[in-house]
């Protein structure tokens, strides 16, 4: 039960926004900020460790959304996960750090939504991140979010980042560089091997 009642700001949601904007106005002193959310607490061991990601599909923790039927599907309906807890779904997610492809961005801010074209994000990218390898004009250091290499590949990756390479997709350390196409090993949201969310 809430013991205070008034508050400057309530916010619903404790996805990856809501998290991110509730901490930045708790930082203004005394401002008093509620942050709601639908689901429990991030405690599950299943959250914080990477590989408990994949039995993150129950209604505890996931909204467990279905698609529309898909025509091109034989209109079945596909899973659409959407987290339920503090994080929302950076909880719940793969922690893959890929971000949109450049063209992606500057297509937008062709399309009238100016401040979104790559050089107008790639700051705040920066900003947000706190990469543990890379240091250069597309990467951060010092940011809330880590980056981290992954610790290890399976055996299927490396068979398929070799096969790629075999029939002639360039290898490239680092998809969120100055060259974002090729084949790689992705880097992910985790300090110290550990699930690193918005919560």
């Amino acid at each position: 039960m809430l013991r205070q009642r008034a508050f400057d700001y309530v916010i619903v949601g404790a996805g990856a926004a809501g998290c991110v904007v509730a901490h930045r106005l708790a930082e203004e002193q005394h401002t008093r900020v509620l942050l709601l959310e639908a689901g429990p607490p991030d405690r599950s061991p299943l959250i914080h460790l990477p590989a408990g990601f994949a039995k993150l599909t129950g209604k505890n923790v996931n909204w467990c959304f279905k698609t529309v039927p898909q025509k091109r599907l034989n209109n079945r309906e596909m899973h659409y996960p959407q987290g339920r807890t503090l994080g929302g779904s950076t909880s719940i997610n793969a922690m893959i750090y890929i971000r949109g492809h450049r063209l992606d961005y500057e297509e937008w801010r062709e399309l009238g939504c100016d401040g979104w074209g790559y050089t107008d994000v790639l700051p705040y990218f920066k900003k947000s991140e706190n990469n543990e390898r890379f240091v250069d004009e597309y990467h951060g250091r010092g940011g809330p979010l880590n980056v981290a290499d992954q610790v290890q590949s399976n055996l299927l990756t490396r068979a398929f980042v070799r096969s790629a390479q075999e029939v002639g997709i360039p290898y490239n350390p680092d998809l969120n560089g100055a060259r974002q196409s090729g084949v790689s090993y992705y880097q992910v949201t985790q300090r110290n091997v550990r699930r690193e969310s918005a919560a």
